[in-house]
């Protein structure tokens, strides 16, 4: 046995019940209006069971435990925290895989050349990647100097600790750039190198609709939601824009008796 193990004794309740039975409150007063019976302040008395039961006097202690609420059932993952630069990443990757894509099948419904198709989808590249960088650069400058402002505001602009978690600009642009050029590489290598039209579309569509369920799978996992919806909407998002780009070129072509290839 722990030879710290006492067992407590509170005479409290029974001064109580002792007050109750004889018509009065705990308080010592009796109920209506007659004499007041002072009972003694309550005593802990402590019987130290190893020292052979000798009682002390000594004030009672109570021993709160916190609960650990550190492990919840997601881990302690703080979702939140991510939303931020998930968002960023799974925008700018969907954004590149979808505009090249749409992109490439677009000019391929006027153009049934290899080499157009290659061209459209290195000129959507590039110009999709500063697009995003810049478009990036410009938002996040803004929120930047929205919360220096406030800073200043408060009267916390000197805090370095404060300063530290303002965002980056540049960082965030050429966050944005990167992911939209990951996104867009992958549609880009997979109908550069097939000869036959069909075989083009087909290999770009393919390829592309592999991509976006592997994004939005991944940003669902990151995100803790629901996978099977994530990946729906972003397949049938992305499918949809590169059927109506096919189309519009298609009619538009048709209509106008358009053949990029004989300008």
């Amino acid at each position: 046995m722990d030879p710290h193990l006492s067992s407590h004794v509170h005479a409290t309740a029974a001064a109580a019940a002792e007050a109750a039975a004889a018509g009065g409150s705990p308080d010592g007063k009796k109920a209506g209006g007659g004499a007041v019976h002072v009972l003694p302040p309550a005593a802990v008395v402590i019987l130290d069971v190893e020292a052979g039961g000798a009682p002390t006097n000594a004030p009672a202690a109570a021993a709160v435990v916190p609960a650990d609420l550190s492990d919840g059932g997601d881990g302690g993952v703080d979702y939140m925290a991510r939303a931020q630069w998930l968002r960023a990443a799974v925008l700018g990757a969907n954004d590149g895989l979808v505009s090249v894509a749409s992109l490439m099948i677009g000019v391929s419904a006027v153009n049934t050349s290899r080499k157009a198709m290659l061209v459209s989808g290195m000129a959507g590249l590039v110009a999709g990647a500063c697009s995003m960088a810049i478009g990036e650069f410009v938002s996040v400058y803004a929120q930047y100097d929205i919360e220096v402002s406030q800073l200043k505001r408060d009267g916390t602009d000197g805090d370095e600790g404060a300063r530290d978690g303002l965002p980056s600009p540049t960082q965030a642009a050429l966050a944005s750039a990167l992911a939209f050029a990951f996104g867009a590489i992958l549609p880009l290598l997979s109908g550069v190198f097939v000869p036959s039209w069909w075989a083009r579309l087909i290999a770009v569509s393919a390829a592309s609709g592999v991509g976006l369920a592997g994004f939005g799978a991944a940003g669902a996992y990151l995100g803790g939601s629901s996978m099977r919806r994530s990946v729906l909407r972003v397949l049938l998002g992305g499918w949809f824009a590169m059927l109506v780009t096919f189309g519009v070129l298609r009619l538009f072509g048709a209509a106008f008796h358009i053949d990029v290839s004989l300008v």
